[in-house]
């Protein structure tokens, strides 16, 4: 087996909140806008905005209804600490750095170099609406 990634949910907050937030998001990180898909399933206390891309669909899902005033907290066990994008040059790592400033991304770390990750590795770090955190990073290593 390979180890690649077919779909990530992201469990967020507020859903009226998130989905305009990600609707900005996702069309910088690759993803077509117009493939996205919106289902509420009422049995399943469950509301999914999903994006799709060749490569890799990615959703967001409301909590539910008895989770829906927990705080998020990235160092809970089973939480998603972090998710990072590959960018194919520290260029790109720039470029879209101005897009997030453009998106309100809260900026936790501007793109730099970070020697303690590896010598090459260049990255932007950065936090949605709600505070779940992700990042965009380019590694000499992945010209591999």
């Amino acid at each position: 087996m390979k180890p690649i990634i077919d779909h990530i949910q992201i469990t967020v907050k507020d859903m009226s909140i998130a989905v305009p937030f990600y609707d900005k998001l996702m069309p910088l990180l690759g993803f077509d806008i117009n493939k996205r898909v919106n289902a509420v399933i009422e049995a399943h206390d469950f509301h999914v905005v999903e994006y799709s891309h060749p490569l890799l669909c990615f959703a967001i899902t409301s909590p539910r209804s008895a989770f829906a005033k927990d705080s998020i907290c990235r160092r809970k066990p089973g939480a998603l600490h972090h998710l990072a994008f590959k960018a194919e040059s520290p260029a790109e790592v720039d470029k879209l750095y101005t897009q997030l400033l453009k998106i309100d991304a809260h900026i936790v770390g501007k793109p730099k170099r970070y020697p303690e990750y590896s010598p090459w590795y260049y990255a932007v770090f950065f936090k949605d609406i709600e505070g779940i955190k992700y990042e965009i990073v380019f590694d000499k290593h992945d010209e591999a």
